[in-house]
């Protein structure tokens, strides 16, 4: 599957790993919780490593692990819902997270160049025929009137 990473199509190297399932090789994210309940046998493992959080979830929980994490996967669960914004601009601006952080599930296509201006850096919209559009909203603005992340 593709993704769009620093505004390039590029074939997606990561697996996310449910809470139940075993751990696979090669480049895993989990979920916070598996994270934090496996975390010593999640730093043994051959690849790179992320975690997703959801909007529920707390970014500082995190912090002290950011230098272990090669990918924070943020999960927009409804597109309503706001708070993953700012989980992104805290990783960037408070914590200085300099990995990849992603944007996954339902977020609206409209909204990908707000979401890199808070630090997003790649995309992976639910539906593939969803990657053209987004790929072109990242370029919506060419001003921007506000300092932000990037």
């Amino acid at each position: 599957m593709q993704i769009i990473k620093d505004g390039q199509l590029i074939n997606d190297s990561w697996s996310y790993i449910t809470d139940d399932a075993e751990l696979t090789a090669g480049d895993i994210s989990v979920s916070l919780a598996r994270w934090k309940k496996d975390k010593e046998q999640l730093l043994g493992h051959q690849g790179k490593l992320g975690v997703r959080i959801g909007p529920a979830d707390s970014v500082e929980e995190i912090a002290a692990d950011l230098k272990d994490l090669q990918l924070i996967e943020l999960d927009f669960p409804a597109f309503a819902d706001g708070r993953i914004f700012s989980h992104a601009w805290l990783l960037r601006g408070r914590y200085n997270y300099q990995g990849e952080i992603r944007a996954t599930g339902h977020y609206l296509t409209d909204q990908v160049f707000y979401l890199s201006r808070v630090g997003v850096n790649a995309f992976s919209p639910e539906k593939t025929e969803d990657l053209p559009v987004s790929l072109a909203h990242l370029n919506d603005f060419t001003v921007k009137y506000q300092p932000s992340i990037n």
